[in-house]
């Protein structure tokens, strides 16, 4: 119980940090998540009383891991889908499905091949660390687009392409950190069995997601409350997560079809005006909770990083990242009629690496050979991506002149 109490007491003193730091950086009207992992590297290179428990805490891997994927992740896939309208998705399903079925299949392959031949990783680790680097985390990148009147095609695409490749990439992740080197013994019925478990993840995954979104919308025909309605989001958003994962399916992918079918055809079956009101101002509140932890979180994990000796290698992953997302952007969108050469150069630099990317590295088993190597490069490449890339996304937008402010 009292150790408890102190895990509590600590996570507070973090909130009021990171809540303060969103404050200040609204004030400034400056994206709050390059803020948060701004402030969080500063404490995390500095000694302060305390806050040093509190960070020594907080960075554990299984806090970190359990505290982003098992906490944060149903909410901040349930509370996207929420708010972003399924027909604006489905008007744009080119671009997203482009972008994150074959982009970021083709970007895991790019990755995967070139960490292998040129950064000298096994073969398991270099595609297992492709995995990590084919999610994509928009969240600072929608904030600017909306302060400075992106077009919503754009933020679309962006975000609809980020709720579906999180889900591949942590199907991917899983394949290539237990079994790729199996199924490269098997040869070409390995090949068989890798696609089939990917099948396995991904649909079994969709199609828990589809019968318990259906289900509340059902149960939301019953009833006008909205805290409990509320309640109802809730359950299904760590329900779905935690059912697919039971049945060795994707959480992820079963919280956003679950999500989209319960704030899609929920919503007009069964809920009010008032109610959709309420519950995109509950979800508002609890993802901007979620995301300045995260993003504090992010920054503070440079405790656990060892960089020395290690900086030509750390620009070399970063570049191949990047060159990597490149190809794999222009690729898959490139049969796009839609799609202007400005608009992909922004989603090209827009998309950016986050915490799920350093979350899922650490969820890594300590014995897994490879694995500081894996947790160096990743956190180097998230943090590259939201400093370097998440600070100069505005004055591209304002250059290529896609905003209508």
């Amino acid at each position: 119980m009292h150790e408890f109490h102190d895990a509590f007491i600590q996570l507070l003193i973090l909130l009021a940090i990171s809540v303060t730091v969103i404050g200040i950086a609204k004030l400034l009207k400056e994206p709050y998540s390059i803020a948060l992992v701004i402030v969080g590297l500063i404490l995390g290179l500095t000694e302060l009383p305390y806050i040093e428990e509190a960070e020594f805490y907080i960075t554990q891997s299984e806090v970190f891991q359990a505290t982003v994927i098992s906490l944060f992740l149903p909410i901040l896939l349930g509370d996207a889908t929420l708010k972003l309208p399924f027909h604006h998705l489905y008007k744009q399903r080119k671009p997203v499905m482009g972008l994150a079925f074959v982009g970021t299949f083709i970007s895991f392959l790019c990755i995967g091949g070139a960490s292998y031949y040129l950064l000298d990783l096994p073969l398991a680790v270099a595609f297992t660390f492709a995995a990590l680097m084919s999610a994509t985390d928009p969240i600072s990148v929608l904030s600017i687009f909306k302060s400075l009147g992106v077009s919503e095609k754009l933020s679309t695409v962006m975000e609809g392409e980020s709720l579906f490749n999180d889900g591949i990439a942590v199907v991917l992740f899983k394949i290539s950190s237990i079994y790729l080197l199996t199924y490269i013994e098997m040869g070409w019925s390995g090949l068989g069995s890798g696609v089939f478990m990917f099948l396995k993840f991904a649909v079994g995954g969709a199609l828990i997601g589809l019968l318990i979104g259906f289900l509340f919308s059902q149960v939301l025909r019953l009833f006008d409350d909205y805290p409990l309605e509320i309640a109802f989001s809730a359950l299904l958003f760590f329900g779905s997560y935690f059912i697919a994962e039971h049945f060795h399916t994707s959480g992820v992918i079963a919280v956003v079809v679950g999500g989209f079918v319960f704030g899609d055809y929920g919503a007009k079956i069964g809920m009010s005006k008032e109610t959709k009101t309420n519950l995109n101002t509950f979800w508002d509140a609890i993802t901007l909770i979620a995301n300045s932890l995260i993003f504090l979180m992010v920054g503070l994990e440079i405790r656990n990083i060892d960089f020395s000796g290690k900086w030509g290698f750390i620009v070399l992953a970063i570049f191949i990242v990047l060159v990597g997302r490149t190809i794999a952007l222009y690729v898959s969108t490139g049969w796009i009629k839609d799609l202007t050469g400005k608009e992909r150069l922004l989603l090209n630099w827009g998309g950016l690496r986050g915490s799920l990317s350093i979350a899922l590295a650490l969820s890594l088993p300590m014995d897994f050979g490879g694995r500081e190597e894996i947790l160096l490069f990743t956190f180097s490449v998230v943090l590259f991506s939201l400093l370097v890339q998440g600070l100069t996304i505005k004055p591209l937008v304002k250059r290529l002149r896609l905003s209508k402010s």
